[in-house]
């Protein structure tokens, strides 16, 4: 795990970015990539940096795959906060994604069958597209990644799943009050998130301080889901100051951090 700490939101989003680029240059090899995308207020910077690469011409999205996290459980596609609509704006409009090419898990259903049936179904669309080459996600205050509560399955598959209160209400600023946010979702597990080659996460500000630490310094426990980023191979954390304000080892990332010299 390599974790990176910016002095302000636009460091964490240029650190991000770079890191996504790096895993692109080291698992994508003369094909399109696949990119695993997040939503929330976290990764928008990030989103922006990639845009300014793709300007560069470091960066081509027009033949990519991107598979959403998680999507809302009630909501059609057309809402306006459906995830669908919002990685639509956020990353298609912005990248070059064709939207033809933005997977995002079904949501919107008449029987509970359905849903769980697709929800499968995800796991074996991300395979049949050769897997995720770097997935972007942020963390919950309560250490959840994608839509994945305190108490999930370290090892859950794509699925359906009840959202708790404390993030109903973190992303009620989204929708007009805490009770216009969807109950449940569908989301991508957390053994399906370790199948793609990198991960990159993007966490800023003091409220997500508790979870970060407790990802990247606590056991690894369902308490915590993002602590499975430690069995990761190639996770990069990237955070803010403020993010970073419960790290005990912050002088050893710090160092990890500088480029090994000879």
């Amino acid at each position: 795990m390599k974790v990176l700490i910016g002095s302000t939101p636009e460091d964490v989003a240029a650190l991000a970015a770079d890191s996504v680029l790096e895993g692109f240059e080291r698992y994508v090899d003369n094909r399109p990539p696949v990119i695993g995308l997040a939503t929330g207020s976290s990764p928008l910077g990030l989103y922006g940096q990639l845009a300014e690469l793709v300007k560069a011409g470091k960066l081509d999205f027009s033949q990519a795959t991107g598979f959403a996290l998680d999507e809302y459980v009630g909501l059609p596609a057309t809402h306006e906060q459906s995830y669908r609509q919002t990685l639509i704006r956020e990353v298609c409009q912005v990248l070059g994604l064709p939207e033809e090419n933005l997977h995002v898990p079904l949501g919107a259903a008449d029987k509970l069958r359905t849903l769980e049936t697709a929800a499968g179904h995800y796991d074996e669309a991300i395979a049949a597209a050769g897997g995720v080459d770097v997935q972007i996600l942020g963390i919950g205050s309560n250490g959840h990644i994608g839509f994945n509560e305190p108490g999930t399955s370290l090892r859950s598959r794509t699925h359906l799943t009840r959202l708790t209160a404390r993030t109903r209400n973190d992303n009620a600023r989204f929708f007009g009050s805490p009770d216009q946010v969807p109950t449940h979702s569908v989301t991508q597990g957390l053994g399906t998130m370790l199948e793609a080659r990198r991960l990159v996460l993007v966490a800023t500000g003091r409220v997500k301080a508790e979870a970060i630490a407790a990802a990247i310094e606590g056991p690894l426990a369902a308490s915590c889901p993002a602590s499975v980023l430690q069995l990761h191979q190639d996770a990069v954390l990237v955070v803010d100051e403020a993010a970073a304000t419960n790290l005990q080892h912050r002088e050893y990332y710090d160092a990890s951090a500088q480029a090994l010299t000879f």
